[in-house]
């Protein structure tokens, strides 16, 4: 594919195939995604229509679960061939198999409910008696080999038309100032001098074993009714060859020998080569995310193997491919952790900041989760792994990359306009200029000292005409976005912003609000119970273990902070209890001293109510106990008032229809929050608050980071309703939330940044997924869109303006005036850098460094 019109061109064909329910086709990474029913059609099928097109399509991965493609090495004749095969056939649970030899693949279609591609594996391998060595081919690696042999193959390509092309420029004008080989070239062969013969030959080469793959692609283009790039250069150098091929027979025949063009044709074709191999380098350059996140994961794993009795009898290192969930594994100090799990033995720092972004190493002991790729710094570690494959956090988020780098942002669609009838319009402008200068020149509009030597009005207007072919580009336009879009998802994943798609990043650099949740988002979520006051005659510990038996059935982190204030209370602050029973009260203690709790039940948004010993107790805010028929005493009250003014959220409690004490709760803020609402400021972008918490809490925390404008008292579900009220006003609003109980207004949101995602990335509601738990972030995201729109503008700017600008130059519109004439080769020259200097423009992206907030705020550090 080399432009819009190409990939218009391939999804066509896709989404008309009956089976086929979704189809996305990228420029930049040469991949589509086809979404099918195997049933209708198979993967063959598809490859086989896109083939039927004129295009090349290799299949390259599925989500199913069982097919495996392996690399056999220590195959050399049929003999082994059959050994193979006759291996593979006895064993159970191998329903197909394909051997290719060239390559070494072997592809193998297994039922995974017999057998596990481990065990696959192992039986190939033990049946040759180790004659075979088999490893799991990665798909990410099978696809880097591709575009490398696409780059490899180019080169070559281009070296070949440059080697050819040298010699035809030479005779042209190094060697008419060489005598002898001025005569050898003069001297004449039958109807033609040596000079013309030698010029035939090579260019001919060029144009049709070289530049075959031109005719091809024009071909199938114009096959299925569309147009691109290769049918302008088709057509441009066919209109030089032709034509010096025309004016050879002419004068042989006529004896009048007009100029010829052969040079013409080879340097355009060579600098048409050149161009496409420098835009492969440089579009390898913008996967160069992919490939280091595929780089993160260690190709083999030590496995730990035990016998039934847990005892360790072996370890061996097996391909990290063939890791199954709930085999344990051995990490050595500094080597990397080969999957996602829970470490078992052994506690060690990991450095976990290429997958999340957080930069100090954190500590891993037993039973914590560990994440893939990540590496282990210091002690050695057994892990259990847990997540495999595309369950894997590497894998969701290389996933998540690549979905991004396939999906087309909207002012994409401006450039498949263009590209549409971007070579219908520059063939009607090279036949008008064509037209022009003949007419002109044949009616003596301009004098004949313009006219080439030997040449003729025709030969004159031919060259303009062909020139303005030649040098017009639509693959500039259709790289514009792609490319950029590409580069920002990878950076953005470097930095731990990971970002879905081209759509995302372009609401994002419009943001105009940004709608923060309170809990755990503004604050650290890390809820703790600072005050606990009685108004009845019950005693502290009698009330806290009412309160918590309560909320021990209760899920909100809230009621997990008042559970664990009154095991506190019952276990650490009463002497009474030996060191033992504190050391147990995390086992069988923690809930001994609750209470036999009936009907409980959650109000959202109001707390909770349940029956103990008969009587009802209600717990949550002041609507809970006013909707429920209970008085608030006006001492109550007050106190209430007092505490949500100094930020606390306060939790009443009301047993048998009577208010028996409140408890005050703190969650404090996270010490970035003030900086980055101030810094939104600066870039424009008005920060709100919109919590479920009551008016004074959320009035004293937004003081606190510096919001002005606050909505409280919000049920999760109004949530959504305060974003849509936002966007009334056509208000492009992004809201950050924990991605838990906000998924309704991310979803409502026009840019939804689930934060402090961790390991829990695949969050489908947001649009970005902030890896760590930090809200400088959010000023990342939005920040890196708006460098990369910048950026798309100016590649945009750039490919209209090349094409404004050269089209009429090459129609020779200045040369009249100014007599700047632009040769053909000259003009294929032009066209080739423009496309490669738009890849290069797209690439200054992965120089972006995340902003500094002392930079944002003005703020000079001495």
């Amino acid at each position: 594919m080399t432009c819009a019109a190409c990939v218009n061109s391939v999804e066509g064909i896709l989404r008309n195939l009956p089976g086929v329910k979704r189809a996305v086709v990228a420029l930049a990474t040469s991949l589509g995604e086809v979404e099918y029913d195997p049933t209708v059609i198979s993967k063959d099928d598809i490859v086989n229509a896109i083939e039927d097109a004129g295009f090349e399509a290799s299949f390259v991965q599925s989500s199913e679960q069982d097919k495996i493609i392996l690399g056999v090495a220590g195959v050399f004749n049929e003999l082994d061939i059959q050994l193979l095969e006759g291996i593979l056939s006895s064993l159970k649970g191998v329903r197909k198999f394909r051997f290719e030899r060239t390559s070494g693949e072997l592809e193998v279609l297994f039922d995974p409910e017999v057998v596990s591609s481990r065990s696959l594996v192992d039986g190939i391998e033990g049946g040759g008696n180790g004659k075979f060595k088999l490893h799991v081919m990665n798909p990410y690696a099978r696809m880097t080999t591709k575009d490398v042999e696409e780059t490899s193959n180019m080169f070559q390509l281009f070296t070949s038309s440059l080697l050819l092309s040298i010699p035809v420029f030479l005779i042209r004008v190094v060697c008419p100032h060489i005598p002898l080989l001025d005569a050898f070239l003069h001297w004449r062969c039958g109807p033609f001098s040596m000079g013309d013969w030698l010029k035939w030959a090579l260019v001919s080469v060029v144009q049709f074993v070289v530049g075959k793959r031109f005719y091809i692609a024009a071909g199938r283009a114009l096959r299925n009714g569309s147009t691109n790039m290769d049918v302008l250069v088709a057509l441009g150098t066919s209109a030089s060859y032709f034509y010096s091929v025309g004016a050879l027979l002419y004068g042989a025949v006529t004896g009048f020998w007009s100029p010829t063009y052969f040079e013409t044709s080879a340097m355009l074709i060579t600098f048409v080569l050149l161009g496409k191999y420098l835009e492969c380098v440089a579009k390898g350059k913008t996967s160069d995310a992919i490939k280091k996140l595929v780089e993160l994961a260690p190709a083999t794993a030590l496995l730990v193997v035990k016998d039934k009795g847990g005892n360790i009898i072996e370890e061996r290192e097996i391909d990290a491919l063939l890791i199954q969930p709930g085999d344990t594994l051995k990490v050595l100090p500094g080597a990397k952790l080969p999957a996602d799990g829970v470490v078992v033995w052994g506690s060690s720092y990991v450095n976990e900041s290429m997958v999340t972004g957080e930069s100090a190493p954190v500590l891993k002991e037993v039973d914590l989760p560990v994440i893939g790729g990540t590496i282990n710094l210091h002690g050695a570690l057994h892990i259990k792994a847990t997540k495999i494959g595309s369950e894997a956090v590497l894998s969701q988020i290389i996933s998540l990359v690549e979905t991004a780098q396939l999906s087309k942002a909207p002012i994409q669609k401006f450039a498949n306009f263009v590209a549409s009838i971007f070579v219908p319009t520059v063939v009607t402008l090279a036949l008008l200029t064509l037209l022009g200068w003949y007419v002109s020149g044949v009616v003596g509009a301009y004098p004949e000292q313009w006219l080439p030597e030997n040449g003729n009005y025709f030969v004159f207007a031919l060259m303009f005409s062909i020139s303005v072919v030649v040098i017009a580009c639509p693959c500039a336009l259709g790289l514009a976005t792609p490319t950029a879009v590409m580069v920002a998802t990878g950076v953005g994943a470097n930095n731990g912003v990971l970002i879905k798609g081209g759509d995302a990043l372009e609401r994002a650099q419009k943001v105009k609000y940004v709608i923060f949740d309170k809990t755990g988002t503004l604050t650290q979520g890390k809820a703790k119970v600072t005050t606990a006051k009685v108004f009845s005659g019950m005693d502290r510990g009698e009330f806290l273990t009412l309160v918590a038996s309560a909320e021990a059935s209760s899920e909100h982190p809230l009621a997990k902070a008042i559970v664990e204030y009154a095991r506190h209370f019952h276990f650490f602050d009463e002497n009474s209890l030996s060191e033992d029973a504190q050391n147990s009260s995390k086992g069988s203690l923690i809930f001994s001293w609750l209470l036999d709790v009936a009907e409980f039940s959650a109000v959202p948004g109001r707390g909770i109510q349940c029956f103990i010993d008969g009587k009802r107790l209600l717990v949550g805010n002041r609507k809970l106990l006013m909707e429920s028929g209970v008085n608030i005493p006006t001492h109550v009250e007050n106190f209430v008032v007092d505490l949500e003014e100094s930020a606390r959220t306060c939790i009443l409690a009301a047993y048998d229809d009577n208010v028996i004490g409140v408890l005050g709760v703190a969650d404090p803020l996270k010490r970035e929050a003030a900086v980055v609402v101030e810094g939104l400021g600066k870039m424009g972008v008005r920060p709100v608050m919109v919590t479920g918490d009551n008016w004074r809490t959320a009035q004293a925390v937004a003081r606190e980071v510096g919001i002005q404008d606050v909505r409280a008292e919000v049920m999760p579900a109004g949530k959504a309703d305060v974003v849509r009220l936002f966007q009334k006003d056509g208000s492009v609003v992004a809201v950050v939330g924990d991605g838990i109980n906000d998924s309704p207004a991310l979803a409502a949101a026009d840019v939804g940044m689930a934060i402090g995602a961790g390991t829990d990335i695949a969050i489908e509601a947001a649009d970005y997924v902030l890896m760590r738990n930090n809200l400088e972030d959010v000023i990342t995201a939005i920040d890196l869109s708006r460098k990369t729109f910048s950026r798309i503008r100016w590649n945009y700017v750039f490919a209209m303006g090349y094409n404004a600008i050269a089209i009429p130059i090459a129609a020779g519109v200045f040369f009249p005036s100014l007599g700047i004439k632009l040769p053909p080769w000259a003009a294929g020259a032009c066209m080739a850098l423009s496309s490669v200097s738009v890849v290069c423009s797209s690439l200054l992206l992965r120089r972006y460094k995340k902003p500094r907030l002392t930079t944002i705020l003005e703020i000079t550090v001495e």
